[in-house]
């Protein structure tokens, strides 16, 4: 852990320029390298070699992928951006990174972080889907059928909102880096598998953390419901999951042109 306790200082240590920089750095990096491996992955790795399946077989909307990435490096410029709070927060003393944490204290730390995250996420994509704010989201729902590129591809506001999940604990908790920095790269990383239009365990049930792929599915052909995360205990707790067949009218629809005009 000394690795990630020395990135943590040094971070502290940088100018405001430098933590602007550092935060793109980090956050475009880990877009591309999760994006596009999710996309090699579900689109040609996994199904030759027979494993998982496509979950909406209806095609993608003209110039959808490019536009995906287009607002999605927006949404990266404005978590880099962003990376200046955490930054600022270390620097007026409001708060400090924990310096000598033990593994079994960083993964502790990760997972309250995880469900936080979870939270955090369902209590603003809800907001996102009341009409003072709906027309904010309508940019992410563009992507009726989504891609890993859908991931960051957010209207600026959305992308403010979500990015500011790591304030509240920092201020509430002195930290390890490893547990911080472990956020953003799981937030993404499993929001990603989310989007990406691929059932990865079809033998799972519909609530197995492995099954977010099929919620979130459900939630891009519905629009309401199934605003959660990962998991969907807010889902449950709320009365927002969605039945598991919610979309099944759309898809025999789809089914039924597609034999009509093959």
């Amino acid at each position: 852990m000394e690795g990630t306790v020395a990135l943590g200082n040094a971070f502290g240590a940088l100018s405001s320029g430098g933590a602007i920089v550092a935060g793109l750095a980090f956050f475009a990096a880990i877009y591309g390298l999760f994006c596009g491996g999710n996309w090699l992955s579900t689109r040609y790795l996994l199904p030759a070699v027979g494993l998982g399946r496509r979950i909406d077989p209806r095609p993608l909307r003209p110039g959808q992928m490019r536009g995906e990435i287009a607002s999605s490096l927006v949404s990266v410029a404005i978590f880099g951006l962003g990376s200046l709070l955490p930054w600022w927060f270390l620097q007026q003393g409001w708060a400090r990174l924990a310096q000598d944490p033990g593994p079994l204290r960083v993964l502790a730390e990760a997972a309250v972080l995880l469900v936080w995250n979870d939270i955090h996420f369902y209590v603003n994509h809800r907001l996102l889907h009341t009409r003072p704010l709906r027309r904010y989201h309508q940019q992410h729902h563009r992507s009726l059928v989504t891609t890993p590129f859908a991931t960051y591809s957010f209207h600026p506001l959305e992308a403010a909102l979500l990015g500011n999940v790591i304030l509240l604990p920092m201020l509430l908790h002195d930290f390890s880096f490893a547990a911080l920095l472990s956020l953003p790269v799981l937030s993404l990383l499993l929001n990603n598998l989310g989007h990406s239009n691929y059932d990865y365990a079809p033998g799972v049930g519909p609530d197995h953390w492995l099954a977010a792929s099929r919620r979130h599915h459900l939630h891009h052909a519905c629009y309401h419901g199934n605003y959660g995360f990962l998991f969907n205990f807010m889902d449950r707790w709320c009365g927002t999951r969605l039945p598991d067949d919610a979309a099944r009218a759309q898809l025999e629809a789809f089914a039924a042109r597609a034999s009509r005009h093959p």
